[in-house]
C-alpha cells in the first residue's frame, strides 16, 4: 500500500465566523451509500488487540474518522462522499467485542490510542489529520497530545475532556455490562433517542433517522455500556494543555448529549482553538447536516489556493 502523499500546511482561521458556509442541497441518501458501497475500499487490521475493521474513500491527504458510543463508520460515509474529492477518508469500527475478538473488560482509554496509531501504520499513513465525534474526541485529544508530530491538526465535533454520567445512567451501564444482544433489543431505545435527537432530525434528509438507527441499533450492549463506564471516569483536562495543533470544534446548538458547559472547557483548555456552531443540529451532525460539516471540515484543513489532492 503506498504512503500518503503530504498534508498541506493549512492556515488557522482566527475568527469561526469564517466557516459559517452555505451549501448546496445534498443528494439523497440512498444515492450516496451506493456511491460508497461502489467506491470505497474495505479492509480489516489486525490492532493485537482487536480486528479492526475499515475502509477508506477517495485521493489526498488523509483524514481518520472516529465514531462515538453506539455508532458505527458507516454513519460518516455522508459527510465523506462530499470530503473523498479533497481527502482519503479512512473510518474504523472501535471494538465491539465478539466476532471482532476484543476483550472489552481489558480495554482502557490508552488502549483506544494505540489501535488508532496501530490503523495509521497498517495503512503507511504516517501523518494524518483526525475528526473525532464525541466519543472518539476523546481518543482524538489524546492521540494529539501522544503524538503531535504525526497528526497536525483535528476536528472535534460534539467532543468533551469530561463528561461524567448521572447516577442513574451509570448504575444502567454497570448492570447492561452483562446482558445479551444488540442496542436495538433494548425496549426503551427509541424513546430515548427521539428525546436526545429526534428535534435534530427535523430538517435532515429524507431516511437519515432510519440511518441513525440501523448504524446504533447495531452496536452490542455490552460494548455500549463499557465505553458508558469509561467515559465516566475520564478527565482529559489536565491533557489540554499539551495539545497545540489547532483544533476545530464542531458544536450543534441544540446539542443534549453534550452540553455547552462541557464543550467550554476544551475552548478554555486547548491552546490553539476555534468553534463552528451548526444551527438547528444536536449532536449528531454526520446524519443531520453532512453536507455543512464536510465544508467546515474542507475549509478548515484546506489552505487558500491549495483546492488539489495534492497541492
Amino acid at each position: 500500500m503506498s504512503t500518503a502523499p503530504p498534508i498541506c500546511p493549512a492556515q488557522h482561521p482566527s475568527d469561526p465566523a469564517e466557516l459559517r458556509v452555505e451549501t448546496p442541497p445534498a443528494p439523497p441518501l440512498a444515492e450516496v451509500l451506493a456511491r460508497w458501497r461502489r467506491e470505497a475500499t474495505f479492509g480489516v487490521c489486525d490492532t493485537g488487540r482487536y480486528r479492526c475493521r475499515y475502509y477508506a474513500w477517495g485521493q489526498g491527504p488523509p483524514i481518520v474518522f472516529i465514531h462515538g458510543l453506539a455508532d458505527r463508520p458507516d454513519g460518516f460515509a455522508p459527510m465523506i462522499a462530499r470530503l473523498s474529492i479533497w481527502f482519503r477518508c479512512v473510518a474504523y469500527a472501535l471494538p465491539g467485542g465478539g466476532p471482532d475478538g476484543a476483550s472489552l473488560g481489558r480495554y482502557r482509554p490508552h488502549h483506544h490510542v494505540a489501535d488508532l496509531f496501530a490503523l495509521l501504520d497498517h495503512l503507511q499513513l504516517p501523518r494524518a489529520y483526525l475528526f473525532g465525534s464525541s466519543f472518539g474526541s476523546t481518543i482524538t485529544l489524546r492521540a494529539l497530545a501522544e503524538r503531535p508530530d504525526r497528526l497536525p491538526r483535528a476536528i472535534v465535533q460534539g467532543g468533551f475532556a469530561w463528561r461524567p454520567l448521572a447516577r442513574s445512567q451509570r448504575l444502567l451501564c454497570q448492570a447492561a455490562r452483562y446482558w445479551r444482544g444488540r442496542m436495538s433489543d433494548l425496549p426503551f431505545r427509541l424513546k430515548v433517542l427521539a428525546r436526545a435527537e429526534g428535534h435534530g432530525f427535523a430538517q435532515a434528509a429524507p431516511g437519515a433517522w432510519e440511518f441513525l438507527l440501523a448504524n446504533s441499533g447495531s452496536t452490542p450492549i455490552p460494548a455500549a455500556a463499557r465505553v458508558g463506564l469509561m467515559i465516566d471516569q475520564l478527565d482529559l483536562r489536565p491533557l489540554l494543555p499539551r495539545v497545540g495543533q489547532p483544533v476545530l470544534l464542531i458544536g450543534g446548538d441544540t446539542d443534549r448529549v453534550v452540553p455547552p458547559r462541557f464543550e467550554r472547557m476544551l475552548l478554555d483548555g486547548l491552546p490553539n482553538v476555534d468553534r463552528a456552531e451548526l444551527p438547528d443540529c444536536g449532536h449528531l451532525p454526520q446524519y443531520t447536516h453532512p453536507e455543512l460539516t464536510a465544508e467546515l471540515v474542507r475549509r478548515f484543513l484546506t489552505p487558500p489556493g491549495c483546492e488539489g489532492a495534492g497541492c
